[in-house]
């Protein structure tokens, strides 16, 4: 009986302090059908969000922890997105089925901010903390460059996938220039699917042991297998509902609070939608897992650029949302030098707490620039 309900352990406040915020939950709900109140329904259900999505790492954790390490590396990555490919196939639904072209592009916006704000939060933000954590208990750790070198150069391709449609669609301009960047895109992005197929196969088949990292696979798993897929399908379930919630009420809260689009989208909705993933990243760096840690920010940008972003370019091409790759001059701009910035800083497969520093003061300016963006 105890084994039975050993998924709702996982669940108990004691068990992390990031549960505690499972509080939200109940309060969303309360906003959004009785004191309708969107605006603190946003709010509320962003902070919801951020501990079922931890619930959602656990369950996949020990999923992974009975299959092959190379599953298990990708049963993470993809899980560790979840919550944002949800978020953003629920904006493009919501573009696909209003009828103003000024909404639309709302949603449409918010989608392209929310793909270059994933990218920018795990890069800067996220290894900059774990950097910073790490370096304060160690004057000096190391991570394979092999993961710098692969991960690096699929980011700088998904780069030139942003620079070109934009200097394209300013170079052509608007006027007879929309269709040809619809189709520059959608041809871009089958390209970037089809790399990061080829990057998976390289990474999870031909050359496992050039990724192998502190082998989570040595631990055992505290939970059923049948009690981690409920887990993972009551957290992802709630996460969605949330997720719902969360796209309808946007636009009150860019309206109430007069927050810019831009900067919900950059930096709210990755910042809590990853956040549990970002806590994991911290953690382990403190443990000296840095291997582990970099996977996790540098993995999980990898697979935002190269597969979730392509992936919502095609989503939206089914469903008639024109969603291109011209992010924006800010946009493109800033994911561009951050990827730079991460190469040139992790090349040689050491961190400190001062290049940690580096990173956050990075994010912090590019966060500046999209709040007070109008």
């Amino acid at each position: 009986m105890a084994e039975s309900v050993s998924w709702l352990k996982a669940m108990d406040p004691r068990e992390t302090k990031l549960n505690i915020l499972l509080f939200a939950l109940p309060i969303t709900l309360y906003f959004n059908y009785v004191n309708q109140n969107h605006s603190m329904a946003f709010f509320s259900s962003l902070i919801a969000i951020m501990p079922l999505a931890f619930l959602m790492g656990r369950a996949t954790e020990e999923i992974a922890l009975r299959t092959t390490e190379s599953l298990g590396g990708l049963l993470n990555a993809t899980f560790g997105n979840a919550a944002e490919l949800i978020i953003a196939v629920l904006l493009i639904l919501e573009a696909s089925r209003v009828a103003d072209p000024e909404t639309q592009s709302f949603f449409i916006q918010l989608v392209q901010a929310s793909l270059i704000g994933s990218i920018l939060g795990n890069l800067l933000l996220v290894m900059g903390l774990a950097f910073v954590w790490g370096g304060i208990h160690h004057s000096e750790q190391k991570y394979s460059e092999t993961q710098v070198s692969s991960n690096g150069s699929l980011l700088l391709l998904s780069m030139i996938v942003l620079v070109i449609p934009t200097v394209f669609h300013s170079s052509v301009g608007a006027e007879g220039g929309d269709s040809r960047l619809l189709d520059l895109s959608h041809i871009a992005a089958a390209i970037l699917l089809l790399v990061y197929g080829l990057f998976l196969l390289f990474q999870f088949r031909t050359h496992v042991h050039l990724f192998a990292t502190d082998g989570s696979h040595h631990e055992e798993p505290e939970m059923t297998q049948r009690d981690s897929i409920i887990l993972l399908v009551v957290a992802t379930v709630l996460v969605s509902w949330m997720a719902e919630i969360l796209v309808h009420s946007v636009e009150y809260a860019a309206e109430d609070f007069g927050l810019p689009h831009l900067f919900i989208g950059v930096i709210l909705l990755p910042l809590f939608g990853n956040a549990a993933e970002h806590f994991t990243a911290v953690t382990v760096a403190g443990k000296d897992k840095m291997d582990l840690s970099f996977a996790i920010s540098m993995g999980s940008s990898t697979q935002i650029a190269v597969f979730i972003a392509p992936l919502m370019v095609i989503i939206a091409w089914a469903l008639g949302v024109p969603l291109t790759f011209e992010f924006g001059t800010l946009e493109t701009v800033s994911a561009f030098l951050a990827v730079l910035i991460v190469n040139s800083i992790a090349a040689d497969g050491k961190s400190n707490w001062l290049e940690g520093a580096m990173l956050l003061s990075s994010y912090g300016v590019l966060a500046a620039a999209f709040l007070f963006h109008p």
